[in-house]
């Protein structure tokens, strides 16, 4: 078995994370670049946690420019298994309301300004992001959400969208069309460079506007984010504190595969693949190349 350590990325609004015990800073090198900033590491109880807010403290980097791939290389680094992502949303449902946590298990990519891959020429892989969210993990997170009376809603939708602008009304209208609960600008690259890295992860969408559909609500803007984050970064460190009390001491094994995801992955031979690619990947290639 492998011993679990849990990663928390915190988004917009949470910045720090509250309860922490025997905290230290540690300023992991990634041959990626540079991460958000240095890892805060600690626990919880007896479970190791590992915290990188990842906007930067003082919320310095825009989505198109956070370095996700040494973000979760840096984790890898350090040996998380599991990542509780923290994200806020805009809505597309009048029932996901301001305040709600959305556990989604699906993701719609229409980035187009980021690196969402390790892989590439030198070295090629495929992972499936069929179902990119851990399902052990999403069950703990609802069972927190259950015993600290946290209203959530249990699977979503979440469209991820390149930003910084808010979407247009047309935009707005046509991701509600085709089913989308949520938005955001962040989630679906980290699930899929953490997919890559083997760590099986979830999201918890903290709902903070209904965008600009809502015939009955202003379009969104920051001042009207900021107040309901500040609300949510609360909640959200309360929710993360009794999930992480209550972790196993063990890694459990991923049922649909997230920590086996690089099994059957690999297409380039090994006397094709680039020698200076291949030292970039030693962790997240680690268990299955050695």
């Amino acid at each position: 078995m492998t011993k679990a350590i849990v990663g928390i990325i915190g988004g917009s609004g949470v910045y720090e994370l509250e309860g922490l015990e025997d905290a230290r800073e540690d300023v992991v090198a990634s041959p990626w670049g540079e991460p958000s900033g240095p890892l805060r590491l600690g626990r919880f109880g007896s479970t190791e946690a590992v915290f990188l807010p990842r906007h930067g403290r003082g919320h310095r980097l825009m989505p198109s420019g956070i370095n996700y791939r040494a973000n979760i290389d840096a984790m890898k680094r350090v040996g998380v298994t599991d990542i509780i992502s923290l994200s806020a949303c805009g809505s597309f449902r009048r029932e996901l309301y301001p305040g709600l946590f959305v556990l989604v298990d699906q993701f719609i990519d229409r980035t187009y300004r980021r690196a969402n891959s390790f892989f590439g020429n030198g070295c090629v892989a495929h992972v499936s992001m069929a179902h990119p969210i851990a399902p052990l993990v999403q069950r703990r997170i609802a069972a927190a959400a259950d015993a600290e009376k946290f209203a959530y809603r249990l699977g979503g939708t979440y469209v991820c969208i390149e930003g910084p602008q808010f979407s247009s009304l047309a935009e707005s209208l046509a991701y509600q069309g085709g089913g989308v609960d949520v938005i955001g600008m962040t989630a679906a690259t980290e699930a899929k460079v953490a997919r890559e890295a083997e760590i099986s992860y979830a999201t918890i969408a903290m709902v903070t506007d209904f965008d600009c559909w809502h015939e009955q609500h202003d379009a969104v803007d920051v001042a009207s984010v900021i107040k309901v984050l500040l609300d949510n970064a609360h909640r959200a460190e309360a929710l993360v504190a009794r999930l992480l009390r209550e972790w196993p001491a063990d890694h459990e094994p991923c049922p649909v595969g997230s920590d086996r995801a690089l099994d059957n992955a690999l297409m380039t031979t090994p006397a094709a693949r680039d020698p200076e690619l291949m030292k970039k990947l030693d962790a997240i290639t680690a268990r299955v190349l050695g």
